[in-house]
C-alpha cells in the first residue's frame, strides 16, 4: 500500500498542485453558511446565491433576525431550502448563545451546531482554521473507492481509513485535491479515464478503458 499511497499523492499533485476551496467567503461564519448550502448543490450555484445574500446578511445576528420565509426565498435555488434555512438560523442562534458570536474551532463544538456533520466540521477546521482534517464528501467517497483506497459506502468509515493511509499534514490538501479530481476528472457518470494520471494503475480505470 505504501507504494500505491505515494503514487496517489504524486498523481494528485500532478493534476492539482495547488487546490483550493471553490466556495466564496470572507469569514469563518460565511464559510459555514456556504458549506451548509452546498449539500447536494454545486459550489457555482451556492456562490451565485451567496453573492446577493451576503449583501443583506453575513453575521449570525443577521440570520437570527431574518424571518424564515425571507431566508428561504434567498436560498431557494440551492435546494432543500426549508431544512437549510432551519439549520442556518439554529446554528446562528447557538453561535451567539453558546460561543459568544464566534464560530467555534473545536470539532465537537462545531458538530453541536445544527446542520453541521463530520464533513462540514472537517471543512471548517481545515479551511477556516488551518488545521489538519480530511473531509469526505461524495467526490472523496467515490474516488477513494474507485482508486481502491477504501471499500465502503460510509463516509465516516472512509474518513478514518484515509487518515490511516495518508500523513496527517497531507489531509487537508488531499481533501481538496480529491474533490477537484472527482468533480472534473473522475466524474460520477462519465469519468475521464483517458486523461487521468491514475489510468495505468487504477483498478476502475482498467475496467472502463477496456
Amino acid at each position: 500500500m505504501k507504494l500505491y499511497k505515494d503514487f496517489v499523492m504524486q498523481g494528485l499533485d500532478k493534476m492539482y498542485e495547488n487546490p483550493h476551496c471553490e466556495l466564496n467567503y470572507s469569514t469563518p461564519f460565511e464559510l459555514l453558511v456556504a458549506v451548509i448550502l452546498s449539500a447536494q448543490c454545486t459550489d457555482k450555484r451556492v456562490n451565485m446565491v451567496l453573492e446577493e445574500l451576503f449583501k443583506v446578511a453575513n453575521k449570525p445576528e443577521d440570520f437570527v433576525n431574518m424571518p424564515t420565509e425571507e431566508l428561504e426565498k434567498w436560498i431557494h435555488p440551492c435546494g432543500f431550502f426549508r431544512n437549510k434555512a432551519k439549520s442556518i438560523k439554529s446554528a446562528s442562534r447557538d453561535i451567539i448563545d453558546k460561543f459568544g458570536g464566534e464560530v467555534p474551532k473545536a470539532f465537537d463544538d462545531l458538530t453541536s451546531l445544527a446542520g453541521v456533520g463530520r464533513k462540514t466540521a472537517n471543512v471548517m477546521i481545515s479551511e477556516a482554521f488551518g488545521g489538519d482534517a480530511f473531509a469526505v464528501d461524495t467526490h472523496v467517497l467515490r474516488t477513494s473507492n474507485r482508486l481502491g483506497l477504501v471499500k465502503t459506502d460510509n463516509p465516516d468509515v472512509c474518513e478514518l481509513e484515509l487518515k490511516k493511509i495518508f500523513p496527517k499534514d497531507k489531509w487537508s490538501k488531499m481533501h481538496y485535491q480529491m474533490v477537484l479530481f472527482g468533480r472534473y476528472t473522475c466524474k460520477a457518470m462519465k469519468p475521464d479515464c483517458f486523461n487521468c494520471a491514475f489510468k495505468d494503475n487504477c483498478p476502475s480505470a482498467r475496467l472502463s478503458l477496456k
